[in-house]
């Protein structure tokens, strides 16, 4: 990233770090390291629930998609990436149908009862590949921020992070993660305030041009907001870190968590994608968006969006490395219930991040977006199974499944350029109106397998 001093840059993520290994609580039982509860039993309250959901859903690779968005597509750009914030609230009405008409303890089990266990197997595939992707994105942002891509600082942030945050993860699991996100998200909310400040300040900033700035209903990012509104339903459902914090506490602290967790991060993310605007309103000639910002408000703003993007990594990881434990010892059950299992877990995630890193594509919306398009064969899941109650034989299901993830394949070979399939049977170029045609595509094909396969009510 141009303009910031290194050493200031480092001399200050290392006293978080200190702080953060301090701050972070040792854990020896197997619901503290799980389940995030404390030592005499007691589960988080609405704060640490929001607060935590708030931090580990602003992902450092959001933050720069939500600028970048906005940067290229104006204000449109901006409110497509915010749209996806309406997760927690399809996210709660997820986790409460599940927990207080199905009485299910998690997902997993859910599945296994309507889809068995070759249902279930297809959704810890989806939601492992969301995870590694987690990993994989936000220590892309670290090394970004660092040094350009391969360079020795690059390298060093990359694992850096990746080390420490592993240490304190590994030390307290999920309670760790929410007794430290309590802390970032502090931190993170005062240093965009302060970019926001800064912009609004700026003799340049104008409302009426913001505003005014996605004037062409083409635009991608009205495309991409009408693929977010279609995707926002099944979109929480494969984030197991959003649906494990569903689990932790009695029903009206979550309904709450969710619901505050929604405005704040929404308004968060808005006020990102809106600096976007700002700066792609100002751009000069071929200027991404870092160069662009950096010259509008200084190398200090630079200082401050850098330490928002690696808290932001840092608070994103350490959730991801408490989900990817829990899943694979608790909710696969793959290994005895014990921390110890769950930092191997935690381990095996964290290697399997860093070889995506090195070997893996450097589009971050791309690399999330095939994920997200996955999800989809959840959708009719909830909406028949889960909100209805219905049942529907087990063959809709998977047809569902495998159209999605055919459908999420697609996207990526076309969006990076492998095959030009689209563009000839619809006439869309953009790779926003492709993912929008799929989506459509996989919504339809599942919807129709589910109805065909629609078991009769049982007679009461």
């Amino acid at each position: 990233m141009p303009g910031i001093h290194s050493f200031t840059l480092v001399s200050i993520l290392a006293a978080l770090a200190v702080m953060t290994v301090v701050l972070a609580p040792r854990v020896r039982t197997a619901d503290g390291f799980f389940r995030g509860w404390g030592d005499t039993g007691d589960a988080p309250g609405v704060l640490t629930l929001t607060f935590s959901q708030v931090t580990t859903w602003i992902f450092a690779r959001s933050l720069l998609n939500a600028g970048i968005l906005g940067y290229f597509f104006g204000i449109a750009g901006a409110l497509a990436y915010t749209a996806y914030y309406g997760s927690f609230l399809t996210g709660w009405l997820i986790v409460d149908r599940l927990r207080y008409r199905h009485g299910a303890e998690n997902l997993q089990g859910f599945l296994e009862l309507g889809f068995g266990k070759l249902g279930t197997a297809c959704f810890n595939l989806l939601i492992s590949l969301r995870l590694l992707t987690e990993v994989f994105a936000n220590l892309l942002v670290v090394g970004i921020v660092f040094g350009a891509a391969g360079s020795n600082a690059y390298t060093a942030a990359i694992l850096a992070v990746a080390v420490i945050t592993l240490l304190y993860s590994m030390t307290g699991g999920l309670r760790a993660s929410l007794r430290t996100d309590v802390t970032q998200m502090a931190m993170l909310v005062a240093l965009l305030l302060i970019l926001f400040v800064m912009m609004l300040l700026h003799p340049q900033f104008n409302t009426g041009a913001i505003a005014a700035s996605s004037p062409d209903l083409a635009n991608p990012g009205w495309i991409l907001l009408m693929v977010a509104l279609l995707q926002v339903l099944s979109y929480p459902m494969h984030d197991p870190v959003m649906m494990d914090r569903g689990f932790l506490a009695d029903r009206s602290t979550t309904r709450r968590s969710f619901l505050h967790a929604f405005w704040i991060s929404a308004l968060c993310i808005l006020a990102f994608g809106l600096l976007g605007v700002f700066a792609g309103l100002n751009r000069v000639g071929e200027e991404e968006l870092l160069m662009t910002l950096e010259r509008l408000l200084g190398a200090p703003a630079m200082l401050v969006l850098a330490l928002a993007l690696v808290i932001s990594a840092a608070s994103t990881m350490d959730s991801t490395f408490a989900s990817a434990s829990k899943m694979a010892v608790v909710d696969m059950r793959l290994a005895a219930a014990s921390p110890r299992n769950g930092r191997l877990a935690m381990l095996l995630f964290c290697i399997g991040g860093l070889v995506l890193v090195f070997i893996g594509t450097d589009d971050l919306f791309s690399a999330v977006a095939v994920s997200g398009t996955a999800s989809l064969f959840l959708t009719p899941v909830i909406v028949y199974n889960i909100l209805a109650g219905r049942e529907v034989h087990r063959w809709s299901f998977f047809a569902t499944f495998l159209v999605a993830v055919g459908g999420s394949a697609l996207y990526f070979l076309e969006s990076s350029g492998y095959t030009n399939l689209v563009t000839p049977l619809t006439g869309v170029e953009h790779n926003y109106s492709k993912l929008l045609i799929i989506t459509l595509v996989i919504l339809v094909v599942g919807f129709a397998a589910f109805a065909m396969g629609l078991k009769r009510k049982r007679a009461t």
